[in-house]
């Protein structure tokens, strides 16, 4: 098996649109795709990191994508993993594994103490993932405001 490649994001191309449009609704059916405005939007912006992951077994298409998000506030440097996903086509590679470790990694070199990240608990395997990386389950409450 070829080694996944992964890499930041940092300028948007068709591919990347492309990407995105495929892998989304892979992650969520309630939000539609990022427009190619608003993956620009995330590629420019100081706080967030798009990581892709290509498969050489699948001619170096874009087969899994995180967000990184590092912002600080008074308490310090935070960082939290968001909209983690893998295709389909590409799943028990480790493929989301690398992509985790990958923003852990940039989150250290950029100062932050912890990453935080929800998942639903319908994701079995993503939990089980996220739990043998050394993630631990919070005692808190989320609360969303829908508006």
């Amino acid at each position: 098996m070829s080694p996944i490649a992964l890499s930041e994001v940092v300028e948007v191309s068709d591919e990347i649109i492309a990407a995105c449009w495929r892998l989304v609704p892979q992650l969520s059916s309630s939000n539609p795709p990022p427009s190619p405005e608003e993956v620009a939007e995330i590629v420019r912006s100081p706080a967030t990191i798009l990581f892709i992951a290509r498969d050489p077994e699948l001619e170096n298409q874009i087969v899994g994508m995180l967000t990184l998000v590092i912002f600080r506030i008074p308490t310090g440097q935070h960082a939290w993993i968001e909209d983690v996903v893998v295709d389909e086509r590409a799943r028990r590679k480790g493929i989301g594994e690398a992509l985790t470790r990958a923003a852990i990694e940039r989150a250290r070199a950029a100062g932050a103490a912890t990453v935080d990240l929800t998942s639903r608990p319908s994701r079995e395997a993503a939990n089980r993932l996220y739990q043998r990386l050394g993630f631990v389950k919070r005692d808190t409450n989320v609360y969303r405001y829908t508006l």
